[in-house]
C-alpha cells in the first residue's frame, strides 16, 4: 500500500519525479514475486489517475491493482491481512497503519519524513553551496518533499553572507517576482496553502522573514522565503514544514550544530557543507539520519547503490534499487541433509561421556568434533 506523500504541483498537470518515486517501491515488489495492491495519495488525484488509466493498460492486472479514494477506502485495505504493507508519508497517518498492521503482525515499511538539517560550514564555495541548497529546497517541489532541507545552521558571524548569496541565488532561479515564476512548484492543495501561510504569519515568525514571504492563493504559490533565528517554540520550527520556508539558527561555533540536531527527532535526511574533514567525520559519526550527503543535497536519493529510509521519526526499512527487491523478500533458510553423519552424543541418554563431546563442541574443540562425526561415544 503506498499513500504517496511526494505530491505534485498541479492538479492539472503531472511531474515525472513523483510517478517515479511511487512507482519504485512496486517494481521491487514485483521484482521479488509478490501482487501489490497500490494506493495513491488522495492528495494528488491527478497522480493517482494517471497511474488508474496506465497500469491496467500495460500491466498484468492479477499483480498490480490500484485503489484510489481517501480515507474510507485506506481503512478498508488496512482492516486486511497482507504480507508486507509499504507507506510513504507523514508520522501521524504512520501510526495508523502501524496500528492496523499490528492486528495481524504484519511488516511495514515506512518511509516518512521530518525536519531535515542543512549546516553550512563558513569555510564553503558559498555561490555553490547555495545554488545547491536553493535547488534542494525550492526545487524539489517548492519544498514539498520529504528530504528537501527544513532548516539551516550556521554561526552568527556567517548568516549575513549566506543569506546574501540565496538572496542573489534565488533571483537568478525565480526572478524579482517568484510568483510569476514557471519554474516554481505550486502548493498541492488550498488546505495545504493555508496551513503554510498560517507558519509564517505568526508574529514572532514574521518579524524574522529575510526574503520572500510573498503568497499568492489564487495561484498556490508561495515565494521562497528564507527566516533568521525564529523562536524554537514556534510551529514553524517544531513541525516538518513541507513548504517553501527555509529557517536559519544561528550558533556561536559550527561544531555546536550537531548537539542541536541530536535534540531532536531523527530526520530522513541530514546535510553537510565544509572542507574541513574532522567536522565531515563528527558529523557522519554523531548524527543518526536515514541518510546523509555532505556537500550537497537531495542526490542521495538518486543512487541506486544507496539505500533510501529512514529512522526512527524518519521511517524504518529502505528501498532504491536492489534493495526495494530486499525490502519486499523474505529470507527463508533451508537446510537440506542426507542420512548419514549420525552425532549419537546429541541424542539422550546424556552420559558423562556424551557431556564431555558436547562441551567441546561448544567449546568449539575440534578433536569434540571428530569424535561426534565418528558417532562417538559408540551405541552398545
Amino acid at each position: 500500500i503506498l499513500p504517496s506523500k511526494h505530491l505534485m504541483s498541479w492538479d492539472w498537470c503531472f511531474r515525472p519525479v513523483e510517478f517515479v518515486l511511487s512507482i519504485e517501491p512496486v517494481i521491487g515488489a514485483i521484482a521479488a514475486g509478490n501482487a501489490v495492491v497500490l494506493k495513491p495519495s488522495e492528495i494528488a488525484p491527478a497522480t493517482s489517475s494517471l497511474f488508474a488509466k496506465l497500469l491496467p493498460e500495460y500491466v498484468d492486472s492479477s499483480c498490480i491493482k490500484v485503489v484510489e479514494g481517501g480515507v474510507t477506502e485506506t481503512g478498508a485495505l488496512l482492516g486486511q491481512r497482507w504480507d508486507k504493507i509499504f507507506y510513504t508519508g507523514n508520522g501521524n497517518v504512520a501510526r495508523v497503519v502501524l496500528a492496523a498492521a499490528a492486528k495481524h503482525l504484519t511488516p511495514v515499511a515506512l518511509e516518512l519524513g521530518g525536519k531535515c538539517p542543512v549546516i553550512v560550514d563558513s569555510n564553503v564555495d558559498l555561490h555553490v553551496a547555495a545554488k545547491r541548497i536553493a535547488v534542494g529546497k525550492w526545487g524539489c517541489n517548492n519544498g514539498q518533499a520529504c528530504i528537501a532541507p527544513d532548516y539551516i545552521i550556521t554561526t552568527k558571524a556567517f548568516v549575513t553572507e549566506l543569506v546574501d548569496s540565496l538572496k542573489r541565488v534565488l533571483e537568478r532561479f525565480y526572478g524579482e517576482d517568484p510568483l510569476q515564476s514557471a519554474d516554481l512548484s505550486r502548493i498541492v492543495s488550498i488546505s495545504h496553502f493555508k496551513r503554510l501561510t498560517k507558519l509564517i504569519e505568526d508574529k514572532e515568525v514574521a518579524t524574522k522573514i529575510q526574503l520572500g514571504g510573498q503568497t499568492d492563493q489564487e495561484q498556490l504559490k508561495i515565494a521562497p522565503t528564507v527566516l533568521v533565528d525564529v523562536p524554537l517554540d514556534t510551529e514553524l520550527m517544531t513541525g516538518e514544514i513541507f513548504g517553501p520556508m527555509l529557517p536559519i539558527i544561528t550558533v556561536d561555533k559550527i561544531e555546536e550544530s550537531i548537539a542541536h540536531i541530536n535534540a531532536g527527532a531523527k530526520p530522513l535526511a541530514a546535510y553537510l557543507f565544509t572542507k574541513d574533514k574532522k567536522l565531515q567525520q563528527d558529523f557522519v559519526s554523531n548524527v543518526s539520519a536515514g541518510g546523509m550527503l555532505v556537500n550537497d543535497v537531495a542526490l542521495h536519493l538518486t543512487n541506486p547503490h544507496l539505500p533510501f529510509g529512514g529512522v526512527g521519526d524518519s521511517g524504518t526499512g529502505s528501498y532504491h534499487g536492489k534493495f526495494s527487491f530486499d525490502c519486499f523478500t523474505h529470507r527463508k533458510a533451508v537446510l537440506i541433509r542426507g542420512f548419514g553423519g549420525e552425532a549419537n552424543a546429541r541424542y539422550p541418554p546424556y552420559t558423562a561421556e556424551k557431556q564431555r563431546i558436547l562441551r567441546g563442541l561448544i567449546k568449539g574443540s575440534f578433536f569434540a568434533l571428530i569424535l561426534a562425526l565418528l558417532g562417538f561415544p559408540r551405541e552398545k
